[in-house]
């Protein structure tokens, strides 16, 4: 373990040292090459603990990073609770960054509303001190997978301190099935449930968190193969995130290649498509969701000048299941954000540290977490390996539960069950290497 930790400090050292100030425009950067393909360094992996999964990101002005943390009790040890959501600071470099709970953030509790929907969060971008959070939401099908229904937009205008509803109202309301409706939600009852699933562009150190005063998000077109792999493109303007008319649709591209933008949603159409066969049709768990399959995350690399986008497909089995085999794994890249993506590294078979049995899920690109000169960056993942072992002895977990007195025993209970079945449900990292054509 100390020779690994040796190499990463030394594989981050242009890392660290380039963090300081803004990168080197692509213009006057002798690398600016095109990007040909990608290396998982399977030499650097580092399990960096925590419980949970999602983990989008963004960077804030002093450095640190946000990270959204979905079904689970983070790093809080021993657990307090076990979040449905939750975001968490992140500061420092692998091998060893440092987490803490992000005070004030509107607790939803998963214990303390067992019957009421649940919200998961995605997207999240920083802005100065103002934060805005996009959560998903459900709806209470009992005769089929649950599936994606809409788009909660919450927001902090001191640093993640308060928070409150997109209409300016405080505390923030975590709808109850009646109360849910276009108004409190961005995107509601959209067709197919298109665009519940929503995450920002992000920008890497010393970039402009909101580009000509915009901010660009991607979405996915509905919850079922041949909908959820369709990329979608929208943006709004930074000053005007809270008000549903502001949004721009990609809607195409004109006779040279630029975007064509919409106020109707109806006139979308996808930026990029992923392959198909990669989202599950039904559920290991009853009544549950239908999984998050082809979640994107995006980041421009200032000094190669191009967009990068890593994505993943569910692994589905024979009986429709999530999980069944390994993910699917994908690295895209473009010169804009509309693309056209082209495709630089695919892996039909996920398997990170080459473990067979790997059910990695969700990667991001941490943004914070890019080099200096654009060539390498750090991929985040969680690994679901033995949900599948996990959903078969569910009632071992649900007999357990029932004899806990207080929120607090209750996590430690599934936290052990969840660490006992899927050892990586949790902030797995490692570095990736981009291969530059030759100059």
């Amino acid at each position: 373990m100390s020779d690994r930790r040796t190499f990463l400090q030394g594989s981050l050292a242009s890392l660290a040292t380039g963090m300081g100030g803004p990168p080197t425009p692509a213009s006057a950067n002798p690398a600016h090459r095109q990007v040909i393909g990608a290396v998982r360094r399977e030499d650097t992996i580092v399990r960096l603990g925590g419980l949970g999964d999602g983990y989008k990101m963004t960077l804030r002005p002093d450095g640190t990073q946000l990270v959204v943390v979905n079904d689970g009790p983070g790093w809080n040890n021993p657990p307090t609770t076990f979040y449905n959501t939750r975001l968490w600071t992140l500061s420092g470099n692998p091998p060893a960054p440092r987490f803490a709970m992000l005070p004030g953030y509107p607790d939803l509790d998963r214990d303390a509303r067992p019957d009421a929907p649940r919200y998961y969060g995605h997207g999240v971008i920083q802005v100065g001190q103002r934060i805005y959070q996009f959560v998903a939401t459900h709806d209470a099908a009992q005769d089929r997978p649950q599936r994606w229904r809409g788009a909660k937009l919450i927001l902090s205008d001191d640093g993640g301190t308060t928070w409150r509803n997109r209409d300016g109202t405080t505390p923030v309301v975590w709808e109850d099935w009646a109360e849910q409706r276009r108004g409190p939600f961005t995107f509601f009852d959209e067709p197919d449930g298109t665009l519940s699933l929503l995450t920002f562009l992000q920008q890497m150190r010393g970039q402009p968190a909101a580009p000509g005063g915009w901010l660009t998000l991607y979405g996915l077109d509905g919850n079922t193969d041949g909908r959820m792999n369709h990329l979608l493109l929208l943006r709004a303007p930074v000053d005007a995130v809270t008000d549903r008319a502001a949004y721009r649709f990609f809607a195409g591209r004109d006779a040279i290649g630029q975007p064509i933008w919409s106020a109707d949603i109806a006139a979308r159409r996808p930026v990029h498509r992923f392959p198909r066969g990669w989202v599950n049709h039904a559920n290991l768990f009853p009544g549950d969701l239908v999984v998050e399959s082809w979640l994107p995350s995006v980041v421009y690399n200032a000094p190669l000048g191009v967009y990068m986008m890593a994505s993943a497909g569910i692994g589905v089995g024979a009986d429709g299941t999530e999980f069944g085999r390994s993910s699917y794994f994908g690295l895209w890249v473009a010169h804009a954000p509309w693309g056209p993506w082209r495709q630089i590294h695919e892996e039909a078979a996920w398997c990170p540290g080459g473990d067979q049995h790997a059910r990695a899920y969700a990667p991001q690109i941490a943004p914070g977490w890019i080099a200096a000169d654009g060539r390498s960056f750090w991929l985040v993942w969680s690994d679901l390996r033995g949900i599948r072992a996990f959903g078969h002895d569910e009632a071992l977990l649900d007999a357990a539960l029932a004899k806990a007195s207080t929120p607090a025993e209750r996590a430690t209970i599934e936290t052990r069950f969840l660490q006992q079945y899927m050892p990586g449900f949790s902030f797995n990292a490692q570095r990736v290497d981009l291969r530059l054509a030759p100059a």
